[in-house]
């Protein structure tokens, strides 16, 4: 009798933890209309943020592209090229 008294008082706890459970997810859960708010608000997702994105990344690869052409950088890869390249044999 006691290991059902036992049971019994669990699977009340155990159901009102599902319930309580169950209760703060849907107050705490955004609606749709929240959601779609919220993925606005994300960077990346506004089209003028996408193509600022992509100016700033043709920008960079821009000023890399200008570094590497210098002539400073071409007389030191030369002079990386003839020396081996950096490997020991």
């Amino acid at each position: 009798m006691e290991a059902l008294r036992k049971a019994l008082v669990v699977g009340a706890m155990l159901g009102v933890g599902a319930g309580v459970g169950s209760a703060l997810f849907v107050l705490v859960t955004p609606g749709e209309e929240r959601i779609q708010a919220m993925l606005k608000e994300m960077p990346g997702q506004d089209p003028q943020g996408r193509e600022e994105t992509a100016r700033n990344k043709q920008l960079v690869l821009a000023t890399l592209q200008e570094a590497a052409a210098t002539q400073e950088n071409v007389v030191w890869r030369k002079h990386w090229m003839d020396a081996g390249g950096g490997r020991s044999a």
